[in-house]
């Protein structure tokens, strides 16, 4: 780990001398010396770093929900050409560019995290031992040794030995009580995280592979994190759990807000705004009448969330209309018109059904084709033979003409 923090030395300068701003600041409330300074200049930096990267988590969220829309016309390109995976990349790079998707978009956020977090990493190791690093002088280095967070300092470590523990004035007993509570929060909320994204935001009608791996991560995510923390220093446990949280509380947000159709949280949103219709008399606010003016759009190819909701509005004496917008009407009207509209829409085939009509087709396919031979059995059938073949009669002989025999040949 102290390899991969010399990498990022060069982003230590910055995180040192923001942490020392907040610290500053924090330091003239709480004392300078104290682990509630050094703990909060810690989650401000956290805060900072996730206010600037807001833009890519959004193109984050888009690229997700890109990525699942794609997954039946992924799924088709690897069963076409699962024998050819050249072409199948070549597949698979079209679709990407024709979408404009990027599949690396998800991790953005991330990677452009793993600087910062390897940054403080590099920093609180020099303070456990005593070293100077950026903008922190030996009496700062000094103030952040002496500060404890519920008895652990910032610089100690689950794997610490009784000896490096005592040198930073705490015993190891806190540092680990402290420290595994902290893994277990970190783990417990990067969990709740991934389930809320699958549990809620996903169109549960669509079955393809892509959610079968998230369902994976979302159990793997957290035997890392708590594999990876018992290395981890208290202040980066403070930063890691502080981003989390942050994720958490984020992706609750766009989800309330803006969720995925087909989901769970698109049910819910549509519930929430259909009361607010009945309420008001009206849609209020421009990202719903946007909502609103979508479904409209769709016709026929809404969901059955959308469908839900058209219909509920009909119910309520209300018609949704194109700009976004309700107008009051006739519930009696209204509810024949969302009638007339579900009539539109086909009704969606098992799997099972459609398997039995690809076979009645298939076997009234040949049945008409024997039925042919039977009514033309002197006519040649095409595609059989070359332009001048002619199909055998019953008793064996050829019809049309024939190839004179060999005089040697018996009559």
């Amino acid at each position: 780990m102290d390899t991969i923090g010399n990498l990022f030395s060069f982003i230590t300068g910055p995180v040192s001398w923001i942490i020392v701003q907040f610290h500053k600041l924090y330091g003239a409330i709480f004392g300078p010396d104290t682990g509630w300074a050094w703990g909060l200049s810690i989650v401000s930096l956290v805060i900072v770093i996730r206010i600037c990267l807001i833009p890519l988590f959004v193109k984050q969220i888009k690229s997700m929900r890109n990525m699942q829309a794609l997954q039946p016309k992924m799924k088709a390109i690897q069963e076409r050409y699962k024998n050819d995976r050249q072409r199948q990349s070549e597949e698979m790079m079209k679709l990407y560019k024709e979408t404009g998707t990027n599949p690396l978009s998800s991790c953005l956020p991330i990677l452009l995290q793993s600087p910062f977090f390897f940054a403080l990493y590099h920093v609180l190791s020099k303070i456990a031992s005593g070293d100077t690093i950026g903008s922190l002088n030996q009496q700062l280095v000094d103030s952040a040794r002496e500060a404890h967070i519920f008895g652990a300092p910032i610089a100690a470590k689950f794997m610490d030995d009784p000896g490096k523990v005592e040198a930073l004035n705490a015993t190891l007993m806190d540092v680990r009580i402290v420290t595994a509570i902290m893994i277990v929060l970190m783990s417990a909320s990067q969990f709740f995280t991934q389930r809320q994204l699958m549990q809620k935001n996903v169109d549960l009608t669509v079955k393809t592979p892509y959610m079968q791996q998230q369902k994976m991560l979302m159990y793997i995510f957290p035997i890392i994190f708590a594999v990876m923390g018992i290395n981890f220093p208290v202040g980066v446990l403070v930063y890691w759990l502080t981003t989390n949280v942050w994720t958490m509380g984020q992706q609750m947000y766009v989800i309330n807000q803006n969720p995925t159709p087909g989901s769970k949280a698109q049910d819910h949103y549509l519930q929430r705004l259909l009361k607010s219709v009945t309420q008001h008399g009206e849609v209020r606010g421009r990202r719903k009448r946007a909502v609103v003016q979508a479904i409209v759009a769709k016709g026929p190819d809404r969901n059955d969330n959308e469908r839900r909701f058209v219909s509920s509005l009909a119910k309520a004496g209300f018609s949704a209309q194109a700009d976004g917008t309700v107008e009051k009407v006739d519930p009696a009207v209204a509810e024949a018109e969302a009638a007339a509209a579900r009539r539109q829409q086909p009704k969606r085939q098992t799997k099972a059904k459609r398997q039995a009509a690809t076979v009645q087709q298939g076997t009234a396919k040949h049945s008409l084709e024997k039925k042919a031979d039977q009514e033309e059995p002197d006519q040649p059938r095409q595609g059989k033979a070359g332009s001048g073949s002619t199909r055998q009669a019953k008793s064996g002989q050829r019809k049309g003409p024939q190839r004179p025999k060999h005089p040697s040949s018996k009559k």
